[in-house]
């Protein structure tokens, strides 16, 4: 197997990057790693692997460039050639923590979409409160959805959390302001019809936002305004939760004793909350596997993301959605 890694994207690019790819490298000894950037940066953090390659380049696509421009013109970005690796078989997945836009247009103009695929997710994994996480999707690659869309979603959601998490049935959550199957708009009222009747993912109905941290499902599946609003509002939540306690338990001499009592659960919770032990965001809908890494990644969520490719992988995600597709049109056909 071998793991392309856009060496260059980040805020911390390339050292963490290369930290983590090293971490990983270690730990994965039948994996091959393609790091693509260059040399010159990267040489300080590299140690002498036996499976870790690197593909030289200078270029790279910038946090503000305009990812469909910066696609098209950079041919050489170190974003674009680990895209290229994938879409030409010589990797099986392609990770960057860079440009969130450029890397969905890599992945859709240089690895291509899946055949019967309607549109592309993106779909991080989200802490909850037992700590088993769940995915969202659509958490922006697309504003917009139609209901077919989000039971594609629940699709390829639930092939994911079954590789990676081995859960054999995951639960299938629609997104919605209640409950019961007649709230909403005209969207999820009939994206509930079209989950409700798929006997290729295991629908549980409407969830509320207030209960998703709660793990009231393993997928949950929602246009992509609406879940990048949920993404990040949970994560502006979660900082300034933390930060807040922070300031009250450093406020006064003996809220910084009790504070010392109190250490170990409150570092227990900042693990249970950190984004860098749940991975990358996996952009579904793609005809091979690509993971957007955290722009602000240390070493550990790059060795992390690079774990949950490989798992993805192994788990053959890329097979499993198009076995769920095949499922769903020969329902389609039969219910015709």
């Amino acid at each position: 197997m071998k793991i392309a890694i856009d060496a260059m994207g980040g805020d911390h690019a390339p050292q963490s990057t290369v930290e983590g790819v090293m971490l990983a490298a270690k730990k994965h000894s039948h994996v091959t790693f393609q790091l693509y950037g260059d040399k010159v940066k990267m040489a300080p953090y590299l140690e002498q692997l036996s499976n870790v390659e690197i593909v030289h380049t200078e270029e790279k696509i910038e946090s503000t460039d305009s990812p469909v421009e910066a696609v098209r013109k950079k041919k050489q970005a170190s974003m674009v050639l680990a895209a290229k690796a994938v879409k030409d078989g010589e990797a099986e997945a392609c990770i960057s923590a860079g440009n969130t836009g450029a890397l969905m247009s890599a992945g859709l103009f240089v690895v291509g979409r899946m055949k019967g695929i309607k549109r592309p997710a993106l779909a991080p994994t989200i802490p909850t409160v037992d700590g088993s996480g769940f995915v969202l999707l659509d958490a922006g690659a697309n504003a917009d959805a139609k209901p077919e869309h989000l039971l594609q979603f629940g699709m390829m959601g639930s092939a994911y959390v079954s590789a990676v998490k081995k859960i054999e049935r995951p639960r299938v959550g629609l997104l919605n302001i209640g409950t019961e199957h007649n709230k909403g708009t005209d969207l999820t009222k009939d994206a509930f019809a079209l989950l409700d009747a798929s006997s290729v993912i295991n629908f549980v109905g409407n969830v509320e936002a207030r209960d998703l941290l709660n793990g009231v499902a393993d997928v949950v599946v929602t246009d992509g305004f609406t879940g990048n609003m949920v993404l990040k509002t949970i994560e502006g939540t979660a900082g300034n939760l933390m930060k807040m306690i922070k300031g009250a338990m450093t406020a006064t001499p003996l809220s910084k004793l009790g504070a010392l009592t109190m250490r170990k659960g409150i570092y227990e919770i900042k693990d249970m909350m950190d984004y860098s032990n749940y991975g990358g965001a996996c952009l579904f809908g793609l005809a091979g596997t690509v993971v957007k890494a955290h722009g602000s990644s240390n070493a550990h969520a790059i060795a992390t993301t690079v774990t949950q490719a490989i798992q993805m992988v192994e788990g053959n995600i890329i097979g499993n959605i198009n076995s769920a597709l095949q499922q769903t049109k020969e329902e389609e056909t039969t219910n015709e």
